[in-house]
């Protein structure tokens, strides 16, 4: 390879891009991060971050900033015939299972401009209108042919290739990977508004509110800045290419009972479901929406990709080390991501068809059962935990990796790190840190031998003094044991980190 050569060539400049060039600048990798579009996109886009994506962020100083410019939902409520017929509490949903026990509303240009200022922050700038047009790959290395404004086409070459360059993704298509999937009938449309007659709950704030018509579907997210995003049905006979605000705001104003002052942004979109044959093919890899489109039902799209980017990313940055066993350690990249995206795509399906069908059963369970079941089902804290478990992302495990080893009643390998106050300042630096609970002596000398970081931790639910865990780059348990055996950890450090 050329001495100028980019270790990672990533393709598209969105939070997945974003954050897999935070992930490798974070490991001291060499990069370019192109992009075909003329800028930044003014547009809010995805509005959720989750938990696990605050947890992730925070590995990079972030999740502060994201919480500080971000509105908190503080609960959420049902509504029919304009007026709320039932709450329900989310402010601290998640107490004691994460760091970040809530559901942060922060648009998505938001998120890119916080990550852009962290990547300038290590010299690093995206390279707009530069578009990927074709690939090839040898043992070595990828080369792209790159087009950039005014002048010919130009090869670039990189030791890999991430393709975070959305559902119409040009390195997907280059690498000729399927795309299978469908779309749904349904056009929807989105308006980032200013909007009268949403009334804040006197204790819980500003909420996400949803309604629950019987043949159609509104819901109304809170935004920072007093705004509120508005998603709703299109009404039958309207062009979704000619569609304005105009064509929907008599009736969902008279229908919600609401006055929208202004909007700054209008879009109608029908929502797709597809997943990639593959995340991989050679020394390419497919990141974010390039390899998985769902539905918005969870917010899940933008954190999986975010995921996705970050699960890559030390995997990268370990297989370019002399002694690492790169092969082994990119291949689990598909093995935990692909899995995690079809069951992803299955799960919000089911949700989306269920809030969207126009059948008379489930517009029953909408406006009748919903109101009556789910805030009864919320005062349960089992309900609540394993709610948030699930839509924050932080129930996310690889059981099956070949990068997950061991057991204890309280976390298997694969699992992510639980949660206690003095665990994830300790897994902040980059690289794989040893977590011992209570005195662990001689897993500390064994990773202090070995440059390992290793800390003692105190006990979270379940667990037990001496139980150890080697800790993935990315928070993931990689080998877990009731008490550290020399042997075990000397032979899984060996494998998996080139020691």
């Amino acid at each position: 390879m050329s001495p100028t050569a980019a270790d990672v060539l990533i393709a598209g400049a969105g939070p997945s891009g974003l954050l897999l060039a935070l992930e490798l600048c974070r490991h001291g990798l060499r990069l370019r991060l192109v992009d075909a579009r003329s800028g930044p996109s003014p547009l809010s886009r995805a509005l959720v971050v989750h938990a696990r994506t605050l947890e992730l962020l925070d590995r990079h100083g972030l999740a502060e900033a994201f919480v500080a410019r971000g509105e908190l939902v503080r609960g959420g409520a049902m509504r029919r015939h304009g007026r709320v017929v039932a709450t329900v509490p989310l402010g601290r949903i998640g107490a004691g299972l994460s760091p970040y026990p809530f559901l942060l509303m922060l648009s998505q240009d938001q998120t890119e401009s916080l990550l852009r200022d962290a990547l300038a922050g290590y010299g690093v700038a995206v390279e707009w209108n530069t578009a990927l047009l074709d690939l090839t790959q040898d043992a070595n290395g990828v080369t792209a042919t790159l087009q950039a404004p005014g002048g010919a086409p130009a090869t670039a070459r990189a030791a890999y290739l991430a393709g975070c360059d959305g559902a119409s993704s040009a390195v997907r298509k280059a690498l000729g990977i399927g795309f299978p999937g469908g779309t749904y009938e349904q056009t929807f449309f989105v308006a980032d508004t200013v909007t009268e007659g949403l009334p804040p709950d006197p204790q819980a704030g500003r909420q996400l509110q949803i309604s629950l018509a019987p043949r159609t579907f509104n819901a109304f997210f809170p935004m920072p800045g007093g705004r509120t995003r508005i998603i709703g049905l299109l009404p039958a006979g309207t062009s979704p290419d000619a569609a304005t605000f105009a064509d929907v705001q008599p009736a969902l104003e008279a229908a919600e009972h609401i006055r929208v002052q202004s909007v700054s942004w209008f879009s109608t979109y029908r929502v797709h479901h597809r997943v990639a044959d593959h995340f991989r093919q050679g020394r390419a890899f497919l990141v974010g929406d390039a390899g998985h489109i769902h539905s918005p039902a969870g917010g899940q799209g933008m954190n999986t990709g975010m995921g996705d980017a970050v699960n890559l990313g030390w995997k990268l940055a370990a297989a370019l080390r002399p002694a690492a066993p790169a092969e082994a350690l990119l291949a689990t990249y598909e093995a935990e991501r692909l899995p995690f995206a079809r069951q992803l795509v299955a799960t919000t399906d089911r949700a989306f068809t269920g809030a969207t069908r126009a059948s008379a059963w489930a517009s029953f369970v909408r406006s009748q059962l919903a109101p009556r079941l789910l805030p009864l089902a919320l005062r349960l804290p089992v309900f609540r935990r394993r709610l948030f478990r699930i839509i924050s992302q932080v129930a996310i495990a690889y059981p099956d990796s070949p990068l997950s080893k061991g057991r204890t009643p309280a976390a298997s390998g694969g699992d992510r790190l639980p949660w206690t106050a003095d665990r994830y300042p300790a897994i902040r630096p980059a690289g794989w840190h040893l977590l011992h609970v209570g005195p662990a002596p001689a897993a500390a000398a064994w990773a202090h031998a070995r440059q390992l970081p290793a800390t003692q931790v105190t006990p979270a639910p379940g667990e037990t003094p001496g139980t150890v865990y080697l800790v993935r780059p990315d928070g993931y348990l990689g080998l877990v044991a009731a008490a550290f055996s020399e042997p075990e950890f000397a032979a899984y450090a060996r494998q998996w980190l080139g020691l």
